[in-house]
C-alpha cells in the first residue's frame, strides 16, 4: 500500500503587480515536485487590474485566484484560504509574497524537516537576496529600539539591531526564533486554522510577528538555515512615510497586546 503523498498549500496575496506574483507562483510550482502543493493566489482589489489578469493566466490545476472586493490587509487577505482549508485540509500551510522565488524545492525540504521535528509548529528558512547576499531574517522579539534600528541608520543602534537579528547565534544551525518573517513561512494546518490565521486588527505590518506569538503557545517556532529561498523586499518603510508610519501604528498595537518592551 503506497503512503500517502505529504499535501502542502501555499497562499500569495497579491496588492498591484501580477506580473510579479505570477513569477513567484511559476516558482513554486516549478521547485516544488516533493509534495503535493496547492496555491492560492488572493488579489486584494489590486487599483491596476492584478486580479483580472491573473485569472487570465494559465497556471494549471493546482493554483486558483481568489479576487476579494476591497482591500483587506494582508492577515485578512491570507485568512481568505481559511474555508478552503477547512474542507481541503493540507498538512502544511506556506505563507508566501509575492517578491518570493525559489533555488531549489524549498517548500518540499520544510515540510520533510517539519516531519521530523513534530515539536515545530512554525518555521521559516534563510532568506536571501536574489544576487544571493544575506538578509539575517532570524529575529527576537520586536522592541522600540529594533524598529528605530531597522529603519534609521543610526550608528549608536547598530549593536540593537545586531542583537535584534540574532547576530550573536550560530546561524548555519537550526535555531529557535521568536519572530517568524511574513514574507515566508511554514505553519502546520491544523494549527493555522485552530488559531484563525492572523488577527486581522492589523492591516499590515507586525501581524508575522503577533502569529508568532501566537504559534508559539502550539510548539516550537524555527529558524531552518538548510532551506532557503530569495526575496527581493522592497522595503516600502523606508521609502514611503504612510507605510513607515502604518508600522508604527502596527506596532503600537502589538504592544498593547504582548506589553511593551524598550531593548
Amino acid at each position: 500500500m503506497a503512503l500517502q503523498q505529504t499535501r502542502a498549500s501555499a497562499c500569495i496575496v497579491v496588492y498591484n503587480g501580477g506580473e510579479e506574483a505570477a513569477a513567484a507562483a511559476h516558482s513554486l510550482l516549478e521547485h516544488t515536485k516533493g509534495v503535493a502543493l496547492s496555491l492560492t493566489l488572493v488579489d486584494n482589489a489590486s487599483p491596476d487590474g492584478a486580479g483580472a489578469w491573473l485569472q487570465e493566466q494559465d497556471f494549471g490545476p493546482q493554483v486558483r485566484v481568489l479576487r476579494l472586493a476591497q482591500n483587506a490587509g494582508f492577515g485578512r487577505g491570507h485568512n481568505a484560504v481559511l474555508p478552503a482549508l477547512a474542507s481541503e485540509p493540507s498538512d502544511y500551510h506556506f505563507v508566501v509574497n509575492p517578491d518570493i522565488t525559489l533555488g531549489d524545492d524549498a517548500i518540499s525540504q520544510l515540510c520533510a524537516w517539519m516531519d521530523a521535528n513534530p515539536d515545530v509548529v512554525m518555521a521559516t528558512p534563510r532568506l536571501l537576496f536574489p544576487d544571493g547576499t544575506e538578509q539575517y531574517t532570524a529575529k527576537r522579539r520586536p522592541t522600540f529600539l529594533a524598529l528605530l534600528a531597522r529603519q534609521l541608520p543610526l550608528p549608536f543602534l547598530k549593536g540593537v539591531e545586531a542583537h535584534y537579528l540574532m547576530r550573536d547565534a550560530d546561524l548555519t544551525k537550526p535555531q529557535e526564533i521568536d519572530f517568524c518573517t511574513g514574507c515566508f513561512f511554514v505553519m502546520r494546518t491544523k494549527a493555522f486554522c485552530e488559531m484563525g490565521g492572523f488577527d486581522e486588527n492589523y492591516f499590515m505590518y507586525v501581524e508575522d510577528a503577533d502569529i508568532t506569538r501566537r504559534a508559539q503557545e502550539y510548539g516550537k517556532v524555527m529558524y531552518v538555515p538548510d532551506a532557503y529561498v530569495y526575496h527581493a523586499w522592497h522595503r516600502d518603510t523606508r521609502r514611503k512615510w504612510k507605510n513607515f508610519w502604518m508600522q508604527v501604528r502596527s506596532m503600537l498595537r502589538y504592544w498593547h497586546k504582548w506589553g511593551f518592551r524598550l531593548i
